[in-house]
C-alpha cells in the first residue's frame, strides 16, 4: 500500500477498533433486564439494594402479566429479558407452559426456599393466604371455619366473590381438587354459586368492604388486602374493619391455601449468571423482607421473620403445604368446574 492508501485506511480502522471495543463494553455491563407484574412501590428498595450490592444496574419493564408474556413470546430468541416476575403460581406455571424458564440448578436457593413453594424452573419468594372474612353481626365464626362451609345452605345469599375466573380463585379451586377431587371441588362451587349475595364482581377489597357494610355475609381474600385495611392511615377504614371478622380455614386440615409470588430466568436470557445471582438475593433475609413487607405478604424462607402490624393482627396459622406446581396442574379443571357450576 502507499502512505496515501494507509492514511485513508486509518480512519475507518480506528472506527472499526472503536466500534469493537464499545461492543466488548456493553458484553460486560453489569446489568438485568428485569419484566415484572409486581407493581408495588416498596419493591424499589428491594432493586436499589442489590445495585447498590452487587454494581448491577437493574432495567426494569413493568405491565400486566398477559402482556409480559406475549411480549417475551413475540421478542423470542431476541428477547432482552432475563427473568420474568409476577404473582400467583398459575400466571407462572403459564409462562413454564410456554417454555419460557430454563431450569434453574443453585445451592442457595435450594437450601432457603422450602421444596414445595418451588419447582424445576420457577421459584416462591414470597406468600400470602386465602382467609375467610365475615361480618360480625350477621355470621358466626364457628359456621365459616372451612372453605367447605361457603357451601353450606345456612349462608344462602350472603356469599359474594370476585369472579371465578380469577387466577385467585382459580387455585384456592385446584387446591381443593388436588386435596378431595373433582367432584368435593364441583360440589362446593356449586354451593358457593346457590349462596351468592349478588354476582361475582369487584376485586377482594370491595368484598371486604361489601361484607363491612352488611351486603354480604362473609367473602373470601388475600391476607394482604386484609392486613392493607389493618394498616390503614384512614379512620373509616379503621372503623369499618371493626365489623369484620377473619377465619384462618381448615386449621384441623390441610390447612390455609397459600398463594405466592415468583420468578425465574428466561430461557434466552442474555445475562443468564446475573439473573441467577439476582435469584439468589431475593432469597436472602433483608431482601426477603422487602419482599414481602412491599405487599403485606409473608417471607418464602422460613427462618426470616417480618415485624409487620397488620400480619401480626391476624394471628398465627396452619399454612397447606401442597406444592405449588400441583395448583398449577389443576388450573384448567378448576375453571371448568367454576364454569359448570355457574360461577361467572
Amino acid at each position: 500500500y502507499s502512505r496515501s492508501s494507509c492514511m485513508k485506511l486509518m480512519p475507518a480502522l480506528l472506527a472499526a477498533a472503536t466500534i469493537g471495543s464499545f461492543n466488548s463494553a456493553l458484553a460486560q455491563e453489569k446489568i438485568l433486564n428485569l419484566y415484572s407484574a409486581r407493581h408495588y412501590q416498596t419493591d424499589e428498595a428491594l432493586y436499589a439494594n442489590f445495585t447498590q450490592q452487587t454494581g448491577i444496574k437493574i432495567n426494569r419493564i413493568e405491565g400486566k402479566e398477559d402482556e409480559l408474556l406475549e411480549r417475551i413470546k413475540n421478542e423470542g430468541a431476541n428477547s432482552p429479558a432475563d427473568i420474568f416476575l409476577t404473582v400467583d403460581a398459575a400466571r407462572l406455571a403459564k409462562a413454564h407452559e410456554l417454555g419460557l424458564f430454563s431450569p434453574v440448578s443453585s445451592k442457595v436457593l435450594e437450601s432457603r426456599i422450602p421444596a414445595h413453594l418451588r419447582t424445576e424452573d420457577w421459584f416462591s419468594f414470597s406468600t400470602r393466604a386465602r382467609v375467610i372474612v365475615y361480618n360480625k353481626l350477621s355470621v358466626k365464626p364457628e359456621d365459616v371455619q372451612n372453605y367447605a362451609d361457603l357451601a353450606n345452605p345456612k349462608l344462602q345469599g350472603k356469599f359474594c366473590s370476585r369472579s371465578g375466573s380469577h387466577p385467585y380463585n382459580l387455585s384456592l379451586m385446584a387446591s381443593i381438587i388436588a386435596h378431595q377431587g373433582e367432584a368435593k371441588a364441583e360440589e362446593l362451587a356449586r354451593g358457593m354459586v346457590a349462596n351468592f349475595a349478588r354476582a361475582p364482581k369487584g376485586g377482594d377489597t370491595d368484598q371486604i368492604k361489601a361484607v363491612a357494610a352488611g351486603e354480604c355475609g362473609v367473602a373470601i381474600s388475600n391476607t394482604y388486602y386484609v392486613a392493607r385495611l389493618l394498616r390503614s392511615t384512614k379512620a373509616e377504614e379503621l372503623k369499618m374493619m371493626e365489623r369484620v371478622g377473619i377465619v384462618w380455614p381448615d386449621q384441623s386440615g390441610h390447612g390455609a391455601h397459600i398463594n405466592v409470588s415468583g420468578c425465574s430466568v428466561l430461557k434466552t436470557a442474555p445475562h443468564r449468571e446475573t439473573a441467577i445471582q439476582f435469584l439468589e438475593y431475593l432469597a436472602s433475609d433483608q431482601a426477603q423482607r422487602y419482599f414481602a413487607d412491599g405487599n403485606n405478604e409473608w417471607p418464602a424462607v422460613d427462618s426470616v421473620k417480618v415485624a409487620n402490624p397488620g400480619l401480626e393482627a391476624m394471628g398465627k396459622f396452619k399454612a397447606d403445604k401442597l406444592p405449588v406446581k400441583n395448583l398449577a396442574m389443576y388450573q384448567t379443571k378448576a375453571q371448568i368446574i367454576f364454569d359448570r357450576a355457574g360461577f361467572k
